[in-house]
């Protein structure tokens, strides 16, 4: 006869095990028999409603607004920022090519000039000196005329003496007065070499001046340059001597045209960016250095595409999507294919026709208005 204890004992081991296994069934029955791990969680798209219908009042509140997908010229346009410059080959530094003293100074910074404009006069023991000399070259030259053995060498004196005046600044006019007049002249006469703007002085009448001391900073602003900050991804279709559209902040809605002079050699490390250099006309003085500046430009052959603005584009899991309107307060999501991007507008390659409507303010309202009916259905 089986010992009582045994018995027992054996009861209750068959009780644990039949625990163990309805335990482990309602387990699996969970889990769809893989328990332990967990589904993926779905993309974020996965079991979302395809359209979503609003009431009034919500398409009211939401400010939603649309536009109509066309097909219109398009080609890709490289977009940059930058400032404007003054023209480096434009500006000039003008200095005293001789020691002496600065009688009078006729402008200050700020002033506007035309070429061949006085702008200051120097008293110059140098300059009387190399006048005299001269006077007496002339002189010399002049009386030696159709003397073959001492027209040449007087001639060659004369030259020698007119050089070193031309090195002082003195025009061509003020040395024919010098032969008219044979008497020096007592100040030499400072004077523009182009017209523009003076963009520095700091001397004032009777300053001492020595050979190379600074008088004015010149510039002419009928041009400037644009620097613009071209990022590195944007490098292989910018190319020199394409034309470039320039918007500043200071005049919405217009367009200024320049030239793309060149594209620099060095990328900034920091901002990933190439100095691109534009060329471009002032607009009358309308434009000016320091203006901040927007530039596009043509990065390929023109071409016709559907198109439709940025800002209609939706993140939806990694992958765009647009809200087609297919009713008067029903939007329907469309995934879509996008291509290039320019000036705010997107191209699109598949999932759109010519003609359907989009949503550009107010879409992301409607990605959350989907998302909610998806929890609703859960």
């Amino acid at each position: 006869m089986e010992n009582p204890m045994k018995t027992i004992f054996r009861y209750l081991f068959l009780a644990v095990l039949a625990g163990m296994l309805i335990i482990l069934a309602g387990c699996r029955g969970r889990d769809g028999g893989n328990a332990g791990h967990p589904e993926e969680p779905a993309a974020p798209s996965a079991g979302l409603p395809m359209s979503v219908t609003l009431t009034a009042e919500a398409v009211a509140a939401a400010d939603i607004k649309t536009v109509t997908v066309e097909m219109r010229p398009w080609a890709r346009r490289v977009a940059a920022a930058g400032e404007l410059e003054w023209n480096a080959r434009r500006v000039v530094h003008l200095t005293a090519r001789t020691p002496g003293r600065l009688e009078r100074v006729l402008v200050v910074q700020g002033d506007r000039v035309r070429e061949g404009d006085l702008l200051a006069e120097i008293y110059s023991p140098d300059y009387l000196t190399l006048q005299a000399e001269y006077i007496q070259a002339s002189a010399r030259a002049k009386r030696h005329a159709g003397d073959p053995a001492e027209e040449g060498p007087a001639r060659a004196v004369q030259a020698g003496a007119r050089e070193r005046l031309v090195l002082l600044g003195v025009s061509a006019a003020e040395i024919e007065g010098l032969d008219a007049s044979a008497s020096p002249k007592p100040l030499l006469a400072v004077r523009a070499p182009l017209s523009g703007t003076v963009l520095k002085s700091d001397i004032v009448a009777g300053d001492a001046v020595e050979l190379g001391t600074s008088l004015f900073r010149l510039v002419d602003p009928s041009t400037l340059w644009a620097c613009l900050h071209i990022l590195e991804e944007d490098l292989g279709v910018a190319k020199a001597g394409s034309e470039v559209i320039l918007r500043a902040h200071a005049y919405p809605g217009e367009e200024f045209r320049g030239r793309l002079v060149l594209v620099g050699d060095v990328l900034d490390a920091a901002t990933r960016t190439v100095e691109g250099r534009v060329e471009v006309s002032s607009a009358g003085g309308r434009l000016k250095a320091g203006m901040y500046v927007e530039g596009s430009t043509l990065a390929g052959v023109e071409r016709r595409a559907l198109v439709v603005p940025e800002e209609s584009i939706q993140d939806d899991g990694g992958k765009p999507v647009v809200f087609v309107k297919t009713g008067e307060r029903t939007f329907a999501r469309r995934p879509v294919e996008t291509g290039e991007k320019s000036a705010g507008s997107v191209e699109i390659l598949k999932g759109l026709a010519e003609g359907e409507t989009v949503v550009t303010s107010g879409s992301f309202l409607l990605k959350s208005e989907l998302r909610k009916g998806a929890l609703a259905g859960d």
